[in-house]
């Protein structure tokens, strides 16, 4: 690369995205240090001059080991970032870095691990969704247990003007970019390899309605290709985007908790739906559950959490059942009524601690609903039917 053609801030951090790997915070301190265009500088004296502001035989990056330091120049040298500006331009995307209008500020929290810059590709504000957007991750070879849920989520969230954010892999990754979809939702794809090389190739579709009708996003330059340790520093960027993260089937060892663990450093909530005990794909889950994530089961529950005050999820119960719109009285002397065989009134008075006229007059009033029947001198429950309410069986 020729440095003079290096004019400015945007060149320089492209040249940089293919010369360091993401989330490499040694490289993260230099540029803190001297600033991108400084930093590259550094990198592209290799004819053993110095740079401006050092002296001759002065080690430019004190502390960091020679071979991280080779590698960067290596590439450094052979980084092309106008072709790659072009390229990104020629897809109709963008690359953006840090004190752009769209950045999200939110991933200044990764500190010196932040992304030297965003290639995006799709019609929306990235900083704007960000503000309102949730992760959903979970296990690549996921049941359909967790395929269901994890679309069941994503339908639900863009209906409450949330953002759904994920990886774009196989499993409830795909299943949560799917289900926004189908619900004409806002999602996001943050892709561990180049925006113009989709990954997993399977997903080719997936991520192509993904650009027309949300964002695809990366750290990595144009025609990038993953690699494992890449996988695992992507899902930082997930975690700092998004107000919050959940995990939907993950196994003990999973790069899924790699991303709610970093979402829970960095201060965002982190939440876990559960799944069968039986499941392995559960374990990673409820690991998490019994410790600082929070449990939810639908997308009402998710928003109140990461939404703002007063946006609670509606009250849960069980159905409305007749019993449960009797008055106190009537309903404390229907508990009294035994489970088997008429009995006497005074029987039953004395079970529910009141007097027998008192306990008479409700009787009556019960017998009226539907609830007991006389039999002789006695009372007993009347016996469940199509036609008669919901009683209480069984009894003290």
């Amino acid at each position: 690369m020729n440095l003079p053609a290096l004019l400015d801030e945007r060149r320089a951090r492209a040249a940089l995205s293919r010369a360091v790997e993401p989330g490499d915070e040694h490289a993260g301190r230099w540029l803190h240090r001297y600033g991108a265009t400084g930093f590259l500088d550094r990198l592209l004296h290799t004819d053993g001059t110095s740079p401006p502001g050092t002296s001759a035989g002065d080690d430019p990056f004190p502390g960091t080991g020679h071979k991280r330091v080779a590698s960067w120049r290596l590439r450094a040298t052979a980084a092309d970032p106008d072709r790659d500006l072009a390229t990104i331009q020629d897809l109709g995307g963008r690359f953006l870095i840090p004190g752009d209008t769209e950045w999200p500020r939110q991933l200044d929290d990764l500190e010196d691990a932040r992304p030297i810059g965003l290639w995006v590709r799709g019609p929306a504000d990235l900083r704007t969704w960000a503000l309102r957007s949730v992760a959903l991750v979970g296990a690549r070879a996921c049941t359909p247990y967790g395929a269901h849920t994890a679309g069941d989520l994503a339908t639900g969230l863009p209906r409450k003007g949330w953002v759904v954010v994920s990886g774009a892999a196989y499993g409830i990754d795909g299943a949560a970019h799917r289900g926004a979809l189908a619900a004409d939702g806002a999602t996001v794809a943050v892709l561990a390899c180049g925006v113009d090389s989709p990954y997993p190739r399977g997903h080719d579709q997936l991520i192509r309605r993904i650009t027309e009708q949300g964002l695809v996003v990366g750290e990595l330059p144009p025609d990038s290709h993953p690699t494992p340790s890449r996988f695992i520093l992507r899902n930082r960027v997930i975690a700092a985007l998004t107000r919050g993260t959940v995990v939907i089937e993950a196994q003990h060892r999973s790069g899924s908790l790699v991303t709610v663990r970093a979402a829970a450093r960095l201060g965002r909530h982190t939440m876990g739906v559960p799944g069968p005990v039986t499941s392995a794909l559960s374990a990673g889950v409820h690991e998490l559950l019994r410790g600082e994530a929070a449990l939810v089961t639908d997308a009402d529950e998710i928003v109140e959490l990461v939404g703002d005050m007063g946006q609670l999820a509606p009250t849960r119960r069980g159905p409305v059942l007749p019993r449960d719109l009797l008055a106190p009285a009537a309903a404390h002397i229907l508990e009294a009524v035994p489970a088997r065989g008429p009995t006497p009134t005074t029987v039953i008075a004395r079970r529910a601690g009141t007097t027998p006229d008192e306990t008479l007059a409700k009787l009556y009033e019960l017998h009226s609903l539907g609830f007991v029947e006389r039999r002789g001198e006695g009372w007993e429950l009347t016996r469940p039917s199509a036609s008669t309410p919901n009683v209480r069986r069984g009894g003290p």
